[in-house]
């Protein structure tokens, strides 16, 4: 069983398609085909259903999945670790962070760390807390910055940052420099879809003060929320970093829980390969809030 056939099964596996698999793995069709005929044979198990629009994993295919990820990672790990022992400044660091991180805190640890070690290479991956655990899981990620604190990852707190409110440049408040969310019970609402890790902090800090707010516009972007709510078409909780990129008006909240915090995880269960390990030292020796 080849590492290469691994690593091809499953970009089939997430790609569901065979030709477009071998078109991003930049081999043939044919190739690709009879490595997952060589898998099938070895393991006595039939990995994908073929269908009209592509292919889908069988029971057994799961688990071989799920396996494979698992095989591949520990491969990348003993790679990784064999080449930082021969040069410990080199190697690659996998991480993974929320959209609403990519122009705040993430170029600020980068900047910091690339100064620290120069060799070390940092792989990044923007996409949503539930991408990130899926992620983690795989092993395609080693390390993600999240708000979410699971009870089956280890947990490094890295940042607080204090949440305002923002709101169009005519609106009522707009002179105001403390506001109560009640007094946006009349206001439409531009937040995350519901699932996301702030809207989640959004709408408790509603709760708290008795209000259901009435949703205007949904993104997963919040630098987009905050222009929705400079065109006039609604009201936001975001970081302060936020507030006025695009001509709204920031405005303190009274809540005293009006914050997120945000933090670095990954999994126990695996040992972090050294270049991951030392960005995380690295992260945990420095103070990251303003």
């Amino acid at each position: 069983m080849l590492v290469r056939d691994l690593e091809w099964l499953l970009q089939v596996g997430e790609l569901g398609h065979v030709t477009e698999a071998a078109s991003a793995l930049g081999t043939s069709q044919p190739t690709l085909s009879r490595a997952l005929g060589r898998l099938e044979d070895e393991l006595g198990v039939r990995i994908f259903e073929r269908l009209p629009t592509g292919v889908a994993p069988t029971a057994d295919g799961e688990l071989v999945l799920e396996a494979a990820h698992d095989l591949v990672a520990r491969h990348d790990l003993l790679r990784a670790t064999l080449a930082n022992r021969v040069d410990p400044d080199t190697g690659l660091v996998r991480l993974a962070f929320l959209d609403s991180m990519a122009t705040t805190l993430v170029p600020r640890l980068l900047r910091a760390f690339h100064a620290e070690a120069p060799g070390l290479k940092v792989a990044l991956s923007q996409e949503p807390a539930h991408e990130i655990r899926r992620d983690l899981d795989r092993g395609t990620v080693e390390l993600g910055l999240t708000m979410d604190r699971s009870d089956d990852l280890a947990w490094l707190p890295v940042r607080r940052e204090r949440l305002v409110v923002v709101v169009p440049p005519t609106h009522r408040l707009r002179g105001r420099k403390r506001v109560d969310l009640a007094e946006l019970a009349d206001d439409e609402l531009v937040t995350t879809p519901v699932g996301y890790a702030h809207s989640v902090i959004v709408q408790a800090l509603f709760a708290e003060v008795g209000v259901v707010p009435r949703i205007s516009f949904e993104s997963a972007d919040l630098a987009t929320i905050e222009g929705l709510v400079s065109a006039g078409l609604g009201v936001a909780v975001v970081p302060e970093a936020f507030a006025g990129q695009s001509g709204s008006v920031g405005l303190a909240l009274s809540s005293a829980g009006a914050t997120r915090t945000i933090g670095l995880s990954w999994r126990t269960d695996r040992p972090l390969a050294p270049p991951a390990e030392r960005f995380v030292d690295f992260v945990r020796a420095r103070t990251w809030d303003d």
